[in-house]
């Protein structure tokens, strides 16, 4: 399974957490525009060049099916920011708090998914009929983002259900100590607000998590590939967030080309008991200009604004 690769793969994913966490930020400070783009970039070119190994050590294929799997992840995870800024908003999370409770919330992420992605992959392997269960599950998925409002994304974060149940089952100090996630007061240990906002970020991950993986698993069933495909897409996610922080709103088609996709890998998935099988070439066609379409649509095609009423 890919023993030593996969050792290799998450030495890397540790090196570049702790160079990101305690080297390059450890003060904390604001990450203005050009930082976030230039280690925006230098994610999507690592990932690319991993591409190229991939190639060059399975072929055309998997290679594809890699590619396929971090665009799709990617998308995914620019529709999670949105859910993120909320969160912060909702805290008061500020400057260079945002990018720890990020780190902190992506290293959260990574094991959480891993540990997701393995038992799914086994689970596949053992039980076929998984799969069309799983194409039912992203069928309703998309047709759920295809039906979904702006107002039901409006809501006040007091209403969520998983903010609730934290709140009442861990204590919750109403402020900060510094970076620090938990700190002593009155004499017992609480969660800071931003303690607070990495369990909410974790929470939401593991939510959108339900619905990637067997997205990706869609895709392609190889553990390695899933797996690589994913991680990296999630570690571009701080950067990715602070270089779009200020332009989430204008991707207002995204979630519904992400729906289509969903549609799309989720038919491929049901078909598959019927001895139809889409080729890998076109999933990847399909990923790619879904995605594509729906973020040029959402930058070109101008917002429609409400007719003012008259005096």
């Amino acid at each position: 399974m890919h023993a030593l690769e996969l050792a290799l793969f998450f030495l890397f994913v540790v090196f570049a957490t702790w160079l990101d966490l305690f080297v390059l930020h450890k003060d904390d400070h604001e990450i203005g525009l050009k930082e976030a783009a230039v280690t925006s970039l230098a994610w999507i070119i690592l990932a690319l060049l991993f591409s190229g190994y991939v190639y060059f050590r399975y072929g055309t294929e998997l290679w594809m099916q890699y590619i396929a799997g971090y665009t799709m992840e990617k998308a995914l995870s620019v529709d999670n920011l949105f859910v993120i800024a909320t969160i912060f908003g909702f805290f008061g999370i500020r400057g260079g708090l945002q990018h720890r409770a990020l780190a902190w919330g992506v290293i959260g992420a990574v094991v959480m998914r891993s540990i997701l992605i393995f038992l799914g992959v086994e689970a596949v392997e053992r039980f076929t009929w998984l799969l069309p269960v799983f194409g039912v599950f992203l069928l309703v998925t998309g047709f759920k983002m295809l039906r979904h409002s702006d107002d039901e994304g409006a809501k006040s974060l007091e209403e969520n259900r998983i903010y609730k149940l934290v709140s009442r089952v861990l204590p919750v100090y109403a402020g900060y100590d510094g970076h620090a996630i938990i700190t002593r007061k009155s004499g017992r240990w609480q969660l800071t607000l931003l303690g607070m906002s990495i369990v909410m970020v974790e929470a939401t991950d593991l939510l959108f998590a339900v619905d990637s993986i067997p997205a990706v698993m869609g895709i392609s069933q190889d553990f390695f590939i899933v797996l690589t495909s994913n991680i990296f897409a999630i570690l571009g996610l701080r950067a990715l967030y602070f270089l779009l922080a200020g332009i989430l709103d204008k991707f207002r088609y995204l979630s519904v080309g992400l729906a289509l996709v969903l549609l799309f890998i989720g038919g491929k998935m049901l078909a598959i008991p019927f001895g139809y099988h889409v080729e890998t070439w076109i999933s990847l066609t399909v990923v790619l200009g879904t995605i594509a379409t729906a973020i040029a649509a959402s930058l070109l095609i101008p917002e429609k604004t409400p007719p003012q009423q008259a005096d």
